[in-house]
């Protein structure tokens, strides 16, 4: 399957704010954005005329960069989430939050949403005791997520754990550090999803 393997710095410069790509490094004074605060490219600097369809696509490749998913499953994403009760933008944010490789990140078992998805797809963590190695796996309340004992010393995952920082502790996961264990308590609300994306205009979007 394809996947961007340039810069993703560039990608936080293009969107014009913090996607938090890298980890820790987005926190510090390292990150792109604070030296660079304007887009790649030769016309970065430039006076770029925002119409509407430009800033609903904006927020479109915003929320994509940021969970790290591609246009065709994304769309996919979409069409489930017009399809189900309730809300369409909502719905598609509680869609994304429930991918397995979000689920390690959100428990602060990975620096990075990539991280977790390397993580997952080397096979190092467990949905109700069976291996998974889709970072896409969609779990579902009651679901319990474990490291395989031969990964629970993992330096990478108790480095992570141990640089969380600023990362609040999410409400809908419960989460065991110790023995590197996570509960999933529900799926989570709008106000329980702190990513910064105007869902409104992504539905706009595609409802065109």
């Amino acid at each position: 399957m394809a996947r961007y393997t340039g810069p993703v710095c560039k990608l936080c410069r293009r969107e014009r704010t913090k996607l938090f790509l890298k980890g820790a490094r987005c926190e510090s004074s390292k990150c792109a954005i604070e030296r660079k605060p304007y887009p790649p490219g030769e016309h970065g600097r430039g006076r770029i005329r925002e119409t509407q369809y430009l800033i609903q696509l904006r927020e479109k490749q915003k929320a994509r960069r940021i969970y790290g998913v591609l246009e065709k499953q994304f769309r996919g994403y979409y069409k489930q989430a017009a399809r189900q009760k309730g809300i369409t933008g909502e719905n598609l944010l509680r869609i994304l939050e429930s991918r397995l490789d979000n689920v390690v990140y959100r428990a602060r078992f990975a620096e990075s949403r990539s991280q977790a998805r390397q993580l997952v797809s080397h096979g190092h963590f467990r949905v109700n005791g069976r291996r998974v190695t889709v970072p896409s796996y969609r779990i579902r309340p009651g679901d319990t997520v474990t490291l395989k004992d031969r990964s629970k010393e993992m330096l990478v995952v108790q480095h992570a754990i141990d640089t969380a920082g600023n990362r609040t502790q999410v409400e809908w996961l419960e989460v065991d550090a110790d023995a590197r264990k996570i509960t999933i308590n529900d799926l989570p609300s709008r106000a329980q999803i702190d990513t910064q994306v105007r869902e409104t205009l992504i539905v706009e979007l595609y409802s065109k």
